[in-house]
């Protein structure tokens, strides 16, 4: 069942009749100049869901979206990834959008059933990020990825053969990976901000396992985590293994052996003392946990302090 203020947009046609654009060429594939689109939004729009993937890159657009629970103001050149099934929201301060380009790739999952790419789509974890971790591209990486679009442009403009849909298929994985490189890329290259989102890990990871929130709420999750600190559980992931090596469920099992060692070598806790301490239900999961991460159960640890 649909809320009221959600509309579900099923097919391709449906978004360029939105948009009150021309018909797509294509059916299941379409590429949208941003340039040539004039249309107005209302005061409070409807949130949409959109059955199909999309791929695009906004510039000058005096709007904000929200994906999800986040807002991201597009006020420079950005490239950011929808999975089917994603809600978005646009809001803008006047009553029309006016002076904006780039584009919007739009691709029906049909149009890639029984691919490589089917198989292979949901590897990309960039289509589950929020609209504030998009990809900031460099003038060279914008023209990268713009051939592409071009070179998919040009396959379904043309005269349609039994090659096109090969040959779109390739390139649509082609820019996929490009996306992911440049990702790479921004997590090595905003290490100042990374390294913030890792301070403010550590910072709220103390401060829950110091209060009573273990035995109150049990273990803190990957999803509550990242939502403390305003990140999709994603992206905060890749961030973490750029910086330390492990995603942020080996971060948070790094914390607690952390302290459990701390416990088990200076209390005389019983193991299902501090386990109950550190928010597991059953002391069995702590001493798997633990013997998993040290190789010693805690009991054989705390004896090799005797």
């Amino acid at each position: 069942m649909i809320a009221p203020n959600l509309i579900r947009i099923k097919t391709i046609s449906e978004f360029h009749s939105l948009l009150k654009l021309s018909p797509p060429e294509h059916p299941l594939i379409s590429i949208i100049d941003y340039s040539k689109v004039q249309y107005s939004l209302e005061k409070n729009p409807p949130s949409a869901v959109f059955d199909f993937y999309s791929i695009s890159i906004k510039r000058g657009m005096d709007i904000k979206m929200f994906y999800g629970q986040k807002e991201y103001d597009f006020d420079e050149g950005v490239m950011f990834f929808m999975a089917p099934g994603q809600v978005l929201k646009v809001e803008t301060a006047g009553n029309t959008i006016s002076e904006h380009s780039g584009w919007l790739l739009l691709i029906h999952p049909d149009f890639i059933w029984n691919t490589s790419l089917a198989r292979n789509i949901k590897r990309f974890d960039y289509f589950d990020y929020s609209v504030n971790e998009s990809l900031f591209l460099s003038q060279k990486e914008e023209e990268v990825i713009e051939g592409i679009i071009k070179n998919i442009q040009q396959e379904y403009h043309s005269n349609i053969d039994k090659f096109s849909h090969d040959i779109i298929i390739a390139q649509l994985e082609v820019l996929l990976h490009y996306a992911e490189r440049f990702y790479q890329r921004q997590f090595i290259t905003r290490r100042k901000v990374n390294h913030k989102i890792l301070e403010n890990l550590e910072r709220n990871l103390n401060g829950y396992f110091d209060s009573d929130a273990l035995q109150l709420k049990g273990l803190p999750t990957v999803q509550k985590i990242a939502e403390e600190l305003h990140m999709s559980p994603n992206y905060l992931s890749e961030v973490l293994k750029i910086l330390t090596g492990q995603n942020t469920q080996q971060h948070i099992h790094e914390k607690i052996i952390e302290r459990a060692k701390s416990k088990l070598s200076t209390t005389d806790l019983s193991v299902s003392e501090i386990a109950y301490a550190l928010g597991f239900k059953y002391p069995q999961s702590f001493s798997k946990l633990f013997k998993t991460k040290t190789d010693l159960t805690p009991l054989e640890f705390r004896n090799s302090f005797h």
